[in-house]
């Protein structure tokens, strides 16, 4: 497999530290309110990457954090008039049901700042000890300038940073370049016992910490969103270093920003979505689908027009694999045909194709293409004259490739009272056209349709989905 890493800024062989594992860091969210789709990309994109790794035989030590002590965080707990833990947890809470209707797996961990004080504490310490790292007036600062490769991920030289609007001034630091490792507390706010007073770590530390603690001072693969790289990798890269005398992460991987009708998602544009305000309008199983059609380092541009077509796209697969299942549900022919046995070779070649597309730097966009083109494959020798084993090797197929995207799976969510409910209007139904009384019938019909029920009949019986 060969990854874009954005390091060196080219494509490159993956190769892990260990063989056959993954240890693999992606940044998570700040738990002050609910996420939105800018947050999902991520989210999505690495759990699609993390998903191909175990499906390649990789062992992956998958880790997410949670942002629980910040800014953001106290002040929506003032505007609430809760506990800052309060609102962490309430949002941690929210997080999963989000991160549930977008299909992605549980981190092996998912750690917290709060849980990681003692360890943060001790590292920051390291840093002091060793010089890149001061007190002043309560906060602890890193000394940017003594890490002489600060700027090689983001490619910027410290000339460049001088000239950023995103630099800090502050009569606290010894150098405008400085960045905060711990902050002095304020009235007000949440604190921990430290040797420099009472205070909380600052936002870049927590990631460095975190990371080391269960996956050690080297990373296979470090991930997150674009508006990442600087300054908060940079910053990790450098302190970790610093402390670790080790490089940090071998592989960096960045996805693109999320673009609404064209302009970047912002709340100052008024363009802000949560991924909960999507989820009363939009299945998350079609904006995962969405999210994944477009190459991770791409930018993508979300609509209502392109999400009417991604669910477009969408019902072409699973109609092609309901159609399928159908056949096979009410087939009877046993024994693989010589023909059939000679198409065998041309369903397994998707998955070849497949893989061809995730090795090419988690190409999801070509991996979706080909399985649009088993879908048409299926739809057109899957046929009602087909042999059990053969359909069954498309659907094998079908479910292996979209497995591994957590796309076009089958929903669960029908209940048996109202599978039972259906079932019986359908043979209600089709008792009425044996005996000609169509108006009961297309009344049936209606009713099924306002449940959300579509129909189809077919040579086999009458096919039905929840729409």
């Amino acid at each position: 497999m060969r990854v874009y890493n954005t390091m060196t800024r080219q494509k490159e062989e993956f190769i892990p530290l260990e063989p056959g594992k993954v240890k693999m860091y992606v940044c998570g969210p700040t738990v002050y309110n609910y996420i939105h789709l800018g947050n999902a990309r991520p989210f999505t994109v690495f759990d699609a990457l993390r998903r191909y790794f175990e499906y390649r035989g990789y062992e992956v030590t998958y880790i997410q954090n949670f942002t629980d002590v910040d800014d953001k965080i106290i002040k929506r707990s003032h505007e609430e008039g809760i506990s800052p833990e309060e609102v962490s947890r309430k949002y941690i809470e929210e997080y999963f049901v989000d991160c549930d209707g977008l299909g992605i797996k549980r981190a092996n961990v998912h750690p917290q700042v709060t849980d990681n004080i003692e360890e943060i504490i001790k590292f920051i310490q390291t840093l002091v000890d060793k010089g890149f790292a001061y007190e002043s007036e309560g906060d602890v600062l890193f000394r940017t300038r003594k890490f002489d490769e600060y700027g090689k991920l983001s490619h910027q030289n410290i000339e460049e940073l001088e000239l950023g609007a995103r630099i800090d001034v502050d009569d606290k630091k010894e150098d405008p370049l400085d960045f905060v490792l711990w902050k002095a507390k304020k009235e007000g706010e949440p604190g921990w016992t430290s040797p420099w007073g009472e205070g909380r770590p600052g936002w870049h530390i927590e990631c460095s910490v975190m990371s080391r603690r269960y996956l050690g001072n080297t990373l296979d693969i470090h991930a997150g969103g674009q508006d990442l790289q600087f300054p908060h990798h940079e910053n990790e890269i450098a302190q970790s270093e610093c402390a670790n005398d080790a490089t940090f992460a071998r592989y960096w991987m960045h996805n693109g920003y999320i673009n609404v009708d064209g302009e970047k998602m912002s709340k100052s544009l008024g363009n802000f979505f949560t991924v909960r305000d999507i989820s009363k309008v939009y299945d998350l199983g079609l904006v995962r689908f969405f999210l994944l059609s477009t190459h991770y380092r791409n930018p993508v541009n979300f609509s209502d027009t392109i999400l009417e077509q991604a669910k477009s796209g969408l019902e072409r697969l699973t109609n092609a694999r309901d159609r399928a299942e159908f056949i096979l549900n009410n087939q009877t022919v046993e024994g693989i045909s010589a023909e059939e046995k000679e198409l065998i070779p041309t369903i397994e070649s998707f998955r070849d194709k497949f893989i061809e597309a995730m090795d090419d730097d988690l190409n999801t966009a070509d991996a979706i293409s080909t399985i649009f083109e088993l879908a048409k494959f299926m739809n057109t020798n899957v046929a009602e004259t087909s042999s059990k084993e053969f359909i069954k090797c498309n659907l094998d197929m079908f479910y292996e490739l979209t497995n591994v995207l957590n796309i076009a799976q089958k929903s669960d969510d029908l209940d048996e009272e109202l599978v039972k409910k259906v079932e019986d209007l359908i043979e209600k139904r089709t008792e009425a056209k044996k005996a000609k009384d169509f108006a009961l019938a297309d009344k049936i019909r209606d009713e099924l349709t306002s449940m959300g029920i579509s129909i189809e009949d077919t040579r086999q019986g009458v096919k039905w989905k929840k729409m």
